[in-house]
């Protein structure tokens, strides 16, 4: 099988609870040969684990039904492989569940695989030593919830090299989903260290899904985002040297500029030099980002070095609490941001009216909405 000149792989989501309709039109529209459904955080694994151990059939992302009802029919007519990691924490569980979702839908001849092996609880004693704390667990004195590896692309390889159509792991490094077909498709070997760091670099920049395409982003006065209610999800374009144009659909609503690339570029990123995942250490502080104009932004010259010799793993404590989260904002504007927040949510729900979905006509709407800011 020859490699293709470019690899189009999508955003479907960039957390547990990402809205839907931009990924639907992502493969109806995007001519994508993957997408990738991100939906796993170290606070969600916990609840993944909670759950399991109250059903075991359970424990996977409890969107996955809707997610796959509305995904499946769609991926196999557009010939659109789904990586995701909506496995949580039982893996073999969503794939057995997508399975009998694509048997009801008369979907035949799907390949679905799961992806198992991050979950290390049972190595965990309580004299296992906790890096980032700085003491043992038995330290911590509350009860282990579950332990998780963050696996790298390698573990999701095989069943992309099977022909899987769709691949549903548990914790895996969130570039790896990304990186992961890259490297099936342009046939990169595991220590190609400079375009696995490109490869990965491609996955940072997609994994949180919006925010590239101007979601948080925005802050009203200084950085203005057109239809932001109906911000669409990125698409990256890569070809066989990792380098990649990231784009949007023509029209969906947020912006992709060498602005919000640059942000989500530095996004969690402690040192751009040494960026430790899995498969590589990444460096991005070379970067070239080349705005192109007309939501399309070119990325190059990222690299990498030799993987490191240890898996990261987070272990999931019962704090015995409960607690509710709420939407931070940060900044001088950080008033209006919220406001704005508050003006989405509304318009979001206006056109819903007890349904849970938006209506097909507006996602068809003809539009050519970009940022106003650069």
């Amino acid at each position: 099988m020859h490699a293709p000149q470019t690899y189009r792989i999508g955003t479907g989501a960039g957390f547990s609870s990402d809205r839907l309709d931009p990924a639907i039109d992502l493969v109806a529209k995007g001519r994508l040969d993957a997408i990738v459904f991100e939906c796993v955080g170290e606070r969600t694994l916990a609840f993944g684990h909670r759950d399991r151990r109250a059903d075991p059939t359970k424990g996977y992302n409890p969107l996955l039904d809707r997610r796959m009802r509305a995904m499946l029919p769609l991926c196999a007519a557009h010939g659109t492989r789904l990586i995701t990691n909506m496995g949580v924490a039982n893996p073999r569980g969503a794939a057995m569940r997508t399975v009998e979702i694509a048997r009801e839908l008369g979907l035949d001849g799907l390949t679905v695989a799961a992806v198992e092996g991050d979950d290390v609880g049972t190595l965990i004693t309580p004299e296992t030593e906790l890096w980032e704390p700085g003491t043992d667990v038995a330290g911590i004195g509350r009860p282990v919830v579950g332990a998780n590896a963050y696996l790298g692309a390698d573990a999701l390889l095989p069943a992309l090299s099977a022909g899987a159509d769709i691949v549903i792991a548990g914790r895996v490094s969130d570039p790896a989903m990304f990186l992961a077909p890259l490297r099936q498709a342009f046939g990169w070997a595991e220590d190609d260290w400079p375009r696995l760091g490109a490869g990965t670099m491609v996955g940072h920049l997609m994994e949180c899904a919006a925010q590239i395409t101007g979601g948080y982003f925005a802050d009203p006065g200084y950085k203005d985002v057109a239809d932001l209610a109906y911000v669409g999800f990125p698409i990256a374009e890569v070809d066989a040297a990792g380098e990649a144009v990231i784009t949007k659909l023509a029209e969906a609503g947020g912006c992709v500029t060498a602005r919000t690339v640059k942000e989500q570029l530095l996004y969690e990123v402690h040192d751009p030099a040494g960026y430790i995942t899995p498969d590589v250490v990444a460096d991005f502080s070379d970067v070239e980002v080349d705005d192109q104009g007309g939501d399309r932004v070119r990325v190059s010259n990222a690299s990498g070095a030799a993987r490191p010799d240890r898996l990261k793993v987070t272990v999931a404590f019962d704090g015995g609490m409960l607690a509710e989260a709420e939407v931070s904002y940060a900044g001088p504007g950080a008033q209006d941001r919220a406001r704005l927040a508050g003006v989405i949510v509304v318009e979001r729900m206006r056109p819903v009216h007890g349904s849970n979905a938006i209506s097909s006509e507006r996602r068809q709407t003809p539009q050519s909405p970009h940022c106003t800011c650069c």
